[in-house]
Formats: C-alpha cells, sequence, structure tokens
C-alpha cells in the first residue's frame, strides 16, 4: 500500500512539474492548469462469464487520486489521470452469491481530452459547468489469489465519463465526476492461458474539488 501510495505522490509531482512547464510558456492563458484530487467509489463489470450464471469480477472498492488538466482553449483542456483502488475478487454463483477467490489491487492511469459544455445558472452564487470527457489508458491489476498465488495483468481500457464543476471561488470549484472504463481483463497476462472475456463497463463515481492556476 505505502509503495502504491508513494508510486502515486510521485506521478502526481512530475505530471504537476511537467504541465506548469508548458502552462509558463503560454502566454496570456489565464489560468491554464488544473489539478482535481478526488475519492469516491468503483463498481466492476463482469471478466467472463461461465456457465449457470456464474462470472467473474471484483467488490466495489473505494477509489481515490488526481487528475491534472492543462487548457487547450477557453472549452477543451488536454488531461492525464491516475487512481487507486483495491477489492476482492470473486466468483458470481446463482442463489449462493459472490464467494472470494482473492484480493486485487488496481493502479488505472490514462490520458485525453475534456470538453467544457459551458456555464449554467451565472446568476447563481454557485454556477455549475457541465463537463464530458474521453480516454485511453490502462488499469494495472496486482493479484493475490488465496493468498498463495500472486500474478499481475495489465489491460487496456478506453473511458468516457461526465460530470459538473460547482463554482465554490476564486480558482475552486467542488468536482462531480461519473467515468466508465471498458475494456478486458488479460487472462493471459494473468494466467498465461489464451482466455478471451467479457468487455467490462467498470463504473468510478467521484467527488473532490478542482483548484484552478
Amino acid at each position: 500500500m505505502r509503495r502504491i501510495q508513494r508510486t502515486l505522490i510521485t506521478a502526481g509531482l512530475l505530471g504537476v512539474a511537467a504541465i506548469s512547464g508548458i502552462a509558463a510558456q503560454a502566454p496570456g492563458s489565464g489560468k491554464v492548469l488544473h489539478i482535481s484530487p478526488y475519492a469516491g467509489a468503483m463498481v466492476f463489470g463482469n471478466y467472463l462469464s461461465g456457465p449457470l450464471g456464474t462470472g467473474l469480477s471484483n467488490k466495489p472498492g473505494l477509489l481515490y487520486g488526481t487528475q491534472v488538466g492543462l487548457s487547450l482553449a477557453p472549452e477543451l483542456s488536454l488531461i492525464g489521470n491516475v487512481g487507486y483502488t483495491a477489492s476482492d475478487m470473486e466468483v458470481g454463483i446463482p442463489i449462493i452469491g459472490g464467494v472470494s477467490v482473492g484480493h486485487s489491487s488496481m493502479l488505472i492511469y490514462d490520458a485525453g481530452l475534456e470538453y467544457n459544455l459551458g456555464t449554467a445558472n451565472r446568476e447563481s452564487s454557485l454556477p455549475i459547468s457541465p463537463f464530458v470527457q474521453a480516454g485511453v489508458g490502462a488499469i494495472r491489476y496486482d493479484i493475490n489469489a488465496v493468498s498463495v498465488i500472486n500474478t499481475q495483468a495489465t489491460n487496456f481500457a478506453g473511458n468516457v465519463g461526465g460530470g459538473v464543476d460547482v463554482t465554490l471561488g476564486n480558482g475552486l470549484a467542488m468536482r462531480l465526476l461519473a467515468r466508465d472504463y471498458i475494456g478486458k481483463f488479460n487472462f493471459k497476462d494473468a494466467t498465461g492461458l489464451d482466455v478471451s472475456g467479457n468487455t467490462a463497463h467498470n463504473f468510478a463515481f467521484t467527488a473532490g474539488l478542482r483548484f484552478d492556476f
């Protein structure tokens, strides 16, 4: 856990430093750097469907991370994201329910674009700005199965999402975001077996703050 946290912090600092260097070269662009730490929950789809309604998935888990954005235009931003979650892997069995078969921690990293749809309720003390996102990246699984088998898998994942920024003050907003990570679990990477699983939809629901610089 501490190693993962150090990785997240280091990646975040490097990302901020790199984007800050770019932002410093953008003349007259105003607030171009956006940093959004967040926390929430991730709900996983079925990686594999078996006979009689069985399936392999992860239990919902706590998700936290940071998204960094660089404004390319007033409504368009280049974004990068790194997040972390962990939960038990389980086999779903009808009537019996989920049976735990191990534990996995997941490092999520992706990049993409964010488009702001404009500010609603301009006369309100808390203006709301809806936005949409799309990107590509990967989910890195570190799996501990039945306490004796350790393995890893890296899965390509595209993502789409949307949310709102609720302005709290100058350069500060509350951010609510829902994202769908779409991809297949890499069974060959994890087990060596050439198994093709489901295209899973893994939903992330988060809340956090957006700081503009």
